[in-house]
This record gives structure tokens, C-alpha cells and sequence, in this order.
């Protein structure tokens, strides 16, 4: 894992030394390896009360024979992660790549089933010094919103699991769960990016970045549909951050945002694309004091959807919808060393003044997470969660689940 999510796991699990998240070192003449990753599986027992049609909705519906309870075995919002780091110095340069895999456990793969691919979220070689920054080229988790995923404390755990169209509730479809994206932050994504990080200035620091334009969902949220979304220049993602740390308190402050240019209309020979910027800022603060630990985030913008960048982010004429949201969170840590922690969030998707206001289009999605982290050892941690999850469009109807998780992370 990279260095943020290295940060982020450390956090997450107070009682975690510095060693759990080392990795294994292995000297190879001028580089130094880090061989690094995670294996994580969960039961899941999911339950869900409705089966409305609510367009772009996270909560679970029941199957089609009306089945409304579920199960699986899965792997949790972290994937499973084998990760490759080299790092050497060289020419008064820190140089460092990054090569990572991540495997899912959720799928048995009978009858020729392959939904569940090995993925590649991290290939970027990085080169740099602490006097003028670094560069980083490559793939790896975007700029934009990563520290509101990076704080939250279902990182270890499952969270939200996502509506599965064959598998529904089964948290059985995809290579990892969902956590709280969509219920009060829009995914980061894993995006090809060149990206400039400034030194740290007693604390302060700021990333800006070029990133790969091509997010693949159209504005009705299906990749590949004959009503898509383009597209003609990179994205453009920053954020700027504040960290401190005293006796026995710590925190960061961050800001960040996005730009995008997009065209949406039909695909016909005869279309025309209405073109627009599609923007999206975000602020948050994580604060720790002592036993206890506080995590509040905001995000608004126009044009960029929900849950996912672009999710829904247009009507069908090509204008851009409103979208924001946020999630407050707090954490405590027992004197058994057991971090406990309750979470509410919240997306919220407006319309165009060109739609009806009885659509079926999501109008929120919320959530709310009670967990228990404990780490067994200094590198396995047990994991249990309940989460309730409504999804509502803007016709007024729901779709509700209730998600209850256990299972393990063991960190390498």
C-alpha cells in the first residue's frame, strides 16, 4: 500500500505500531523493496425491506423472487492488496515505483462466472526531493476526496455493500464493498494522473494534478449507453492539507477540488453535445485527542453526480445537476485497546429545472455505521459493523437495508 494508505490504516486502528505497517524490507543492491499489502474477509448478513426502482440508489433491494434477507462472504471496502514498492536515491533524487494487486474473495468462479477480476489499482513511478517536492506519474488513487475515504473507519471494515443487479445484497458481485462512498462523499477512483506535491512546510502541504479524463459513465450512470458523456481534456484535481500533532492531540484540515470538461447528448449522427465544466470542491477536518477521535467532511458541486465522478451528473439534454454532501464520524478507544466508532452520512442529488419532480432519480442516499475495530495482534485487527442504509428519489419512494458484518484484516 502507498504511503496515505499506510497513514490512513495507522489511524484507523490507534493501537497499530509503526512496524504493522512497514511491510517486509528486503535490501537489493541500490533499491530498498517493500513488499506490503493486506488480506481481509468478512461475513456479511444483509436485509433489505424494499424493492423500489430508485435510479442511482445504494440501498440493497430484495431479489426477484422476493427474497429480502442475504448473505456472503466478502472482502471489505479495503481490497486485499499485494503491493510492490522500490525505493532508492539516486542523482539527488528520491526515486520510488509502485506496482499493486488486489484480489477479491467474494466470488466461488463456478459455471465460467468471471466478475471478479485481480485489479491493478497502482502502477506510478514517483521522483523528488524534500527541498522542491515530488512528481508522481501513473495510476493511483485519485486527488480529489481521498482524504475523505482515507478517514473513514470503514476502511477497515464493509460498510455499505451496494445493490448487485443478479447478486442483490449478496456483496457477492464486486471486488470490494463500498464503506460510506455515496453516503457522504463522492469515490476518489483509482485514475492515471501526473501530479506535483510541494514539500512539507511545517506541516502544510498541497498536491495538484493532471488526471485521465476518462471516467467511463455516461450521464445516466451506465458506462458504455448510447447517451454518454465525453470528455476533451484532462481533469484537473488539487487538494491543500494542515497537519498538527501536540502531547496528546492531533489533527489535519484539508480543502480540495476538481475541474472537469464534459459534452452530453445522444450519440446520433445528427447530435449536438452541450459542453460545460463540471466542478466540485470539498473541506474536512480529522481531530484527536487523547482516546477520542472526530471526522467531519463537506463536498459540493455541479456536475459531477453521485457516489461516483460523473454518476448521474447530467440530464439527458446535457445540464448539470446540483450535487453535496458530508459525514460526521467519532471514535473512541477502550482500555481494552478496541476502537469503537458511529458514522452518519449523507449525498443528496438535485434535478434540473428541465425535470419532473416526481422522477425516480435518487434524491439521497444516507447511512449510518456503528463498529468495533480491535486489534488482536499489532498486524490483525477483528472487525464488526452495523449499518443502515436509505437510498430516496425524488418521487418519494425508498429502498432501505440493514447490513451486519465480522471478519479480520491482517496487515503486512
Amino acid at each position: 500500500m502507498n504511503k496515505n494508505i499506510k497513514l490512513a490504516v495507522a489511524g484507523a486502528v490507534l493501537a497499530l505500531s509503526a512496524s504493522a505497517n512497514a511491510g517486509i524490507i528486503i535490501p537489493a543492491g541500490e533499491w530498498t523493496i517493500d513488499i506490503n499489502g493486506n488480506v481481509n474477509a468478512f461475513a456479511v448478513w444483509n436485509k433489505s425491506d424494499h424493492n423500489n426502482t430508485v435510479t442511482s440508489g445504494i440501498a440493497t433491494t430484495k431479489d426477484a423472487s422476493g427474497e429480502r434477507n442475504t448473505q456472503g462472504i466478502t472482502t471489505g471496502l479495503l481490497p486485499s492488496w499485494l503491493g510492490v514498492t522500490g525505493k532508492t536515491r539516486q542523482n539527488d533524487l528520491d526515486v520510488e515505483f509502485t506496482i499493486s494487486l488486489q484480489p477479491g474473495v467474494s466470488d466461488n468462479y463456478v459455471h465460467g462466472d468471471k466478475t471478479q477480476p485481480v485489479l491493478n489499482r497502482q502502477t506510478y513511478v514517483s521522483f523528488g526531493d524534500k527541498s522542491w517536492g515530488s512528481i508522481k506519474l501513473g495510476k493511483d488513487l485519485g486527488i480529489f476526496a481521498s482524504d475523505a475515504i482515507l478517514n473513514d473507519m470503514t476502511l477497515l471494515g464493509v460498510g455499505g455493500i451496494a445493490n448487485g443487479g443478479a447478486y442483490v445484497g449478496s456483496a457477492t458481485l464486486v471486488n470490494s464493498t463500498i464503506g460510506g462512498i455515496g453516503s457522504g462523499y463522492i469515490y476518489a477512483a483509482w485514475k492515471g494522473q501526473i501530479a506535483y506535491t510541494t514539500p512539507n512546510f511545517n506541516g502544510f502541504q498541497a498536491t495538484v494534478g493532471l488526471t485521465n479524463p476518462n471516467q467511463g459513465l455516461d450521464n445516466t450512470g451506465v458506462s458504455g449507453a448510447t447517451s454518454a458523456l465525453y470528455q476533451d481534456r484532462h481533469g484537473l484535481e488539487g487538494k491543500a492539507s494542515y497537519s498538527f500533532a501536540g502531547d496528546a492531540f492531533s489533527g489535519k484540515i484539508w480543502v480540495g477540488g476538481a475541474s472537469y470538461k464534459t459534452k452530453s447528448g445522444l450519440v446520433t449522427a445528427t447530435s449536438t453535445y452541450p459542453e460545460s465544466t463540471s466542478t466540485v470542491a470539498d473541506i474536512g477536518a480529522n481531530v484527536n485527542a487523547g482516546n477520542i477521535g472526530l471526522t467531519g467532511y463537506y463536498y459540493t458541486g455541479e456536475g459531477v453526480g453521485t457516489t461516483a465522478m460523473f454518476l448521474t451528473s447530467h440530464d439527458t439534454a446535457g445540464n448539470k445537476r446540483d450535487s453535496d454532501g458530508g459525514y460526521v464520524q467519532g471514535t473512541y478507544v477502550l482500555p481494552t485497546k478496541t476502537k469503537i466508532g458511529l458514522a452518519y452520512g449523507k449525498s443528496n442529488l438535485d434535478l434540473t429545472a428541465a425535470e419532473t419532480q416526481g422522477s425516480a432519480l435518487v434524491a439521497h442516499n444516507k447511512r449510518f455505521t456503528a463498529g468495533a475495530y480491535h486489534p488482536l495482534t499489532k498486524h490483525l485487527n477483528l472487525v464488526a459493523e452495523w449499518s443502515d442504509i436509505e437510498s430516496e428519489a425524488h418521487s418519494g419512494v425508498k429502498n432501505e437495508n440493514t447490513t451486519v458484518s465480522t471478519g479480520a484484516i491482517l496487515f503486512f
